[in-house]
This record gives C-alpha cells, structure tokens and sequence, in this order.
C-alpha cells in the first residue's frame, strides 16, 4: 500500500496535506525518512511515525447513529440529504455505509461502518437480528390486538409475516394515539407500518430503539453519531453469529 494512501485512510490529513507532511520530512517508516508519497508500505507490520507519535492502522470504522426523520439511508442521493451527509471531514470515509435502512420519515438507530462482513451478517436472514421499534400509532390499540402479531400475520397483500412481539407502551387519551413496541425478527418494506395497518390503524411516528443487541445510546440526539465502543461491537458481532431459531 502506498503510505500517502495509508496516511490519507487514517485520517491524517487530506491528500495535499499528506504530501506536504512527506515533504517538510514529518513522515518516518521503520526509522527512515519517506521521501515520496509512492513508497510501499505493509500497514500490518510496518512502523509509520508522524513526527514522534506512531499512525497505527485501523482496517474497519463502525459508528452508531441516531438518524433523523427526513434524512435518507444512503451513501449519496442527487437531491437528497443522506445519513453520510452528516458526518464530519474528520471522521468521512468513500468506503462508510449504513447497515440496512430506516425509511425517510423513521428516526433511530443506525449502525454505520465499511466492514462488509459485518453487514452481511447482521442482515442475512440467516442470522437476521431483532430490531426494536416504538411507534406513535392512531386511536386506542388494545393489547388483544397486538396479540396477534405474536403468531404472525397475514398482511393486505398476502406477505406471512413471522412472529413478533409487541405490547401497548400508554394510550394517550387527549391526543387520541397510542404507543406501542414491536420487536420484528425481519425487514419486510414498511414492516411495522404495514402491520398497524392491518388493524385498521396507521403509523404517525416511529422510532427504531434498538438494532440487535445495539440500543440507541441516550443522550444521542438525532443527527447526532458516535464510534461504537469496544464493548458494543463484541455484542453486536455476537448477535450477528447467532443463527435465526427455528
């Protein structure tokens, strides 16, 4: 790998600053001086220095989002505004993607990271992992309703949905909705709305709370990410190897 490229991927500075790094003699491998940006470096067990302080490689970058409504889940769109907009310069990567999708009006968590293994994994039906959803949901929906979601439905268009778990969060009389919970082990389009509309009811608000063993980390606003931490990753690859029960 060439080190102008290995100090651009981590982050050290944008290409024109690289060289300039190269250049003004700020960059060491194994103890000597680069002197051109095309050098070739191994990453995994060659020693680069900025000045004093070692660049240690980092292969894979995984962030946790709290997306908001009205943005979409994309690396880019002509026209409108993606979750990759939200990053900062520092912390941008050509090779970042959002894991799945939250539809443009859902809100919540986002797992976002350029480990397609991962990905794969979390989102082969396989080992499809759980995700939690809160929606704000019209009228009184009783727990006798949602009952039945717990079997499996049969949607408007015939889809067999599996089993879910769902439970009645408050019913809020002045404003006439309810709260409700579901935990889906699937990603069928519009899911959860498609599944309130079977009790004759719609969707006016829904949040995704939880993505596999990943819950939306409070205090993270919308818009708003973070690096997952060390702990969060090893549960999450966890759920990721477990296979879906039969």
């Amino acid at each position: 790998m060439r080190v102008d490229k290995f100090l651009h991927a981590m982050r050290i500075g944008t290409r024109t600053q690289v060289r300039r790094l190269i250049k003004d003699g700020h960059i060491m491998t194994n103890g000597e001086p680069v002197i051109s940006g095309k050098q070739q470096i191994n990453p995994g067990s060659d020693a680069v220095f900025l000045d004093d302080e070692q660049v240690r490689y980092q292969q894979y970058f995984y962030y946790v989002m709290n997306k908001p409504v009205g943005v979409i889940t994309a690396t880019s769109d002509a026209t409108a505004k993606t979750v990759m907009d939200l990053f900062n310069a520092t912390d941008y990567r050509d090779d970042l993607f959002p894991v799945g999708r939250l539809d443009k009006d859902t809100e919540g968590v986002l797992v976002i990271t350029n480990d397609g293994a991962l990905s794969h994994a979390l989102l082969a039906p396989a080992h499809h992992v759980t995700k939690v959803y809160e929606a704000e949901v019209t009228g009184e929906i009783t727990a006798d309703q949602v009952a039945g979601f717990n079997d499996g439905i049969t949607l408007k268009d015939g889809t067999q949905l599996q089993p879910a778990q769902a439970e009645i969060v408050e019913f809020h009389e002045i404003e006439d909705f309810t709260t409700i919970r579901i935990m889906i082990h699937e990603g069928k389009y519009h899911q959860v709305k498609r599944m309130v509309g079977t009790l004759g009811e719609r969707v006016v608000q829904l949040r995704r709370i939880k993505f596999g063993s990943l819950e939306l980390p409070v205090g993270l606003l919308a818009g708003n990410y973070r690096t997952l931490t060390d702990d969060e990753l090893v549960a999450l690859k966890t759920a990721a190897d477990q296979p879906v029960a039969e």
